[in-house]
């Protein structure tokens, strides 16, 4: 397809970045020519501690030293099972600079889960909060690569005495610990210090090398590792900085990290673009905490912030949120999920400015596409392709149609993953021989370039022969004044195949099904007006806080699909006449 968006890019963003990821052999040069450029300046704030970017070089390297006297080098994985520490850049970077691959843990994995990823990763050492050890301890009978575990307390680089104190109240106040026993294992510290003496030698390293074993949610069967190498991160980290840099000064910034750095929207956007900016990072421990998030972020001159839709409601609606000084934001952005014009719009009413959406994969490193950052207005496109990247939209046989037209978003680019970990077959049937990764995402393009997302193509619901996209029903009960958050799939119906089932979490009582069904109605063609309403506390949700419709899907199955369930205290069904 020919590059039309290139045209609207905003003004300072290059058509290409191959130059400027020319001059980085790998993310651990990313790291050096950071470190050196902005020495002493904070990277990364967390609890009241701080780490420079000097310090952070001489300790990731310190660890790479040591992790390399155990025999771990280029090429072995290395597991990450923390929430955003210190520890975690440390670690992270100490992994890449001894030519290791790093593979991110989600810390609330079940024990099946975690066996999975280490069996398949064939992890050779996981550094592991204390909070998840006993995850590891119930999962490690039948992990066969292990050989080296590390566990780690919140408080180990806090310093001594608020180290001391903030471990105390997570072991024996908020009894956020809970036992286990690992023999053999070695302690954070204590490795740290036995590094001291370690002699480190930096490895040979380039684009084609492997930096990450990513993992796929599963949540459509196994999660397969996702390969990315250093230069499908170095591209995706200069296809980023290309489109911030006109927005955003180096060496001036402050980033609210509220999203776990072990998911990759956070891990590529705040770690490492904004590691180039030489910005300070704000690491939040417990994003779900908001009111402690709310006062973190009151305690900054916060100039960026990242997160998902859910995110960003939950800030609207706490009070404390409108309290904030605003005055230095200048870059909000979306992704993980649809960003909701009723909370983009809110967002610029609470704080002046605007909330842009981004879309991308963990397959894609993750950018695909960005929107302007001082966009005002919400149009729920997902923005421009970044530079270096070509978009094609194609039908169910793989052939391209017209622009305009809706079809399988499918992407080219330097940050598109070679494939699956020992997955030939799965990698095949996601990227063309053309070299075009399939996203399951059905889109389309308008004449200025910009790209427009229906839904997931698995995630679409068939009713009468007719497309409904989960988004598009919930953008439209989301508007209702006593609506806080919604999520929508289909159920089977005998007469339809399918029908829209809504499952709502209201922001009081008052609200009926009958009421949401009728304002559904007054916005959407017959169809599309959800058949079922159910209203709970609280919905199924990723590491991030997107909803997980297919978990929402499971359970339907089991109440027998279209049939109303019974009406529980948080629960009532409405069914539309």
């Amino acid at each position: 397809m020919e590059r039309i968006w290139l045209e609207h890019y905003p003004p300072g963003v290059p058509a290409d970045i191959a130059d400027e990821a020319a001059r980085y052999e790998s993310l651990v040069s990313v790291l050096e020519q950071s470190c050196t450029a902005f020495g002493a300046k904070t990277a990364y704030h967390s609890m009241g501690a701080t780490l420079s970017y000097a310090e952070l070089d001489a300790q990731s390297m310190r660890f790479a030293a040591w992790l390399q006297s155990r025999g771990i080098g280029k090429g072995d994985r290395v597991a990450l099972m923390m929430p955003n520490l210190l520890q975690y850049p440390v670690c992270l970077f100490g992994i890449l600079r001894a030519g290791a691959v790093a593979v991110n843990t989600n810390p609330l994995y079940t024990p099946a889960e975690l066996e999975h990823q280490m069996n398949d990763s064939g992890a050779r050492c996981i550094i592991v909060a204390e909070n998840f050890a006993h995850t590891l301890q119930q999962a490690l009978p039948n992990i066969k690569t292990l050989d080296t575990i590390v566990v780690t307390a919140l408080g180990d680089m806090l310093g001594p005495v608020k180290g001391m104190l903030a471990n105390l109240v997570a072991r024996h106040v908020k009894k956020a610990v809970p036992h286990y026993s690992l023999p053999g294992t070695l302690r954070f510290r204590d490795v740290m210090r036995q590094a001291e003496d370690k002699r480190y030698e930096r490895p040979v390293l380039n684009h084609g090398d492997l930096a990450f074993l990513q993992y796929t949610g599963g949540t459509t069967g196994v999660a397969k590792g996702c390969m990315l190498t250093h230069g499908n991160m170095v591209s995706n980290v200069c296809q980023a900085h290309a489109w911030v840099k006109p927005y955003l000064t180096a060496d001036t910034e402050c980033i609210i990290t509220a999203l776990p750095l072990y998911h990759i929207f956070a891990l590529t956007a705040n770690c490492l673009v904004f590691i180039v900016l030489g910005a300070t990072n704000v690491l939040i421990l417990n994003p779900r905490d908001i009111k402690s998030v709310i006062k973190t972020m009151s305690q900054h001159r916060f100039t960026a912030i990242t997160g998902v839709n859910t995110l960003f409601n939950a800030f609207l609606n706490h009070p404390d949120f409108a309290r904030l000084d605003f005055s230095s934001l200048k870059l909000t952005l979306g992704g993980g999920m649809a960003v909701q014009k009723v909370i983009a719009d809110r967002w610029l009413a609470a704080t002046g400015k605007p909330l842009a959406q981004a879309y991308g994969l963990t397959e894609t490193s993750p950018a695909v596409t960005i929107n302007p950052l001082d966009k005002e207005t919400f149009t729920g496109s997902i923005g421009l392709p970044v530079p270096s990247t070509d978009i094609a939209f194609r039908d169910n046989d793989g052939k391209d149609v017209a622009r305009g037209e809706s079809g399988e978003i499918c992407v080219k680019g330097p940050q598109v993953t070679p494939g699956y970990w020992n997955r030939p077959e799965e990698t095949h049937k996601t990227i063309d021989d053309d070299g075009f990764l399939h996203t399951g995402d059905i889109g389309y393009m308008d004449e200025q370039g910009y790209i427009f997302i229906h839904d997931r193509k698995k995630d679409m619901i068939l009713v009468s022969g007719f497309n409904v996209y989960p988004n598009e029903v919930e953008a439209v009960a989301m508007e209702h004044p006593d609506v806080k958050e919604v999520a929508a799939i289909g159920v089977p119906d005998t007469h339809s195949g399918e029908v829209v089932k809504l499952f709502v979490i209201r922001k009081n009582d008052r609200v009926t099904a009958e009421e949401l069904i009728a304002h559904c109605r007054s916005e959407l063609t017959g169809y599309k007006v959800p058949k079922y309403v159910e209203f709970r506390d609280d919905l199924p949700r990723s590491n991030v806080g997107k909803v997980l419709r297919r978990e929402l899907k499971d359970e339907a199955k089991q109440e027998q699909g279209g049939t109303p369930a019974e009406a529980g205290p948080a629960s009532e069904e409405g069914a539309s006449s």
